[in-house]
């Protein structure tokens, strides 16, 4: 796994999910060679699969993502650009975010890591909550944790949902008002 460049000032990031490794370095290739863009990020997913994260302005991620989109055709599961990324997301897809007082936990499942790093994003953006991750589980699910007042909580959850575009990848969506104790400490560093 490549660790991802703490260079959070980018603006726009785009995503590639492959279900082939050799095609998703391929599409690495071309994507750098397309535009002006830095490769923030590329791991391998269980189950065989490949994520790409790149950053920069939106035209150049745009080109570059077609570029890799159009090198790794037939093996492409999900790809994504975030315009606008929200200064929380970085350090959620990094790893588990430490927060000082939780009241309500919510959580999204997906079928796909592209996904949950796409819902993450729309969830802090939506309400005054905490992003606690947006990444990759065993298995090659993507899982959202967040934290924060019940109904910011909720809408957070739904905002994220709502921005799941391809059928059939949400597997679950949880609020835990209240949450107790021992689940704090199962979703918290």
């Amino acid at each position: 796994m490549t660790s991802i460049a703490h260079t959070d000032q980018h603006h726009c990031i785009g995503f590639v999910e492959t279900s082939s490794i050799a095609k998703g370095i391929e599409a690495v290739d071309a994507m750098m060679k397309m535009a002006d863009v830095e490769l923030l990020m590329t791991t391998i997913i269980p189950r065989g699969k490949y994520l790409i994260m790149i950053g920069g302005n939106v035209a150049d991620v745009e080109s570059s993502l077609r570029a890799g989109i159009h090198t790794a055709a037939g093996t492409v599961i999900d790809h994504f650009i975030i315009p606008n990324v929200h200064r929380e997301l970085f350090p959620a897809i990094r790893g588990r975010v430490s927060v000082d007082h939780i009241e309500a936990i919510g959580i999204i499942e997906t079928k796909e890591v592209a996904s949950a790093i796409y819902a993450g994003d729309a969830a802090v953006k939506s309400a005054n909550i905490k992003l606690i991750e947006a990444r990759n589980q065993p298995g090659g699910k993507g899982l959202v944790v967040l934290a924060g007042e019940v109904g910011a909580v909720r809408t957070a959850v739904a905002a994220g949902v709502a921005s799941i575009k391809k059928d059939g990848m949400l597997i679950a969506e949880v609020v835990i008002p209240y949450a107790h104790e021992a689940v704090r400490k199962i979703v918290t560093p």
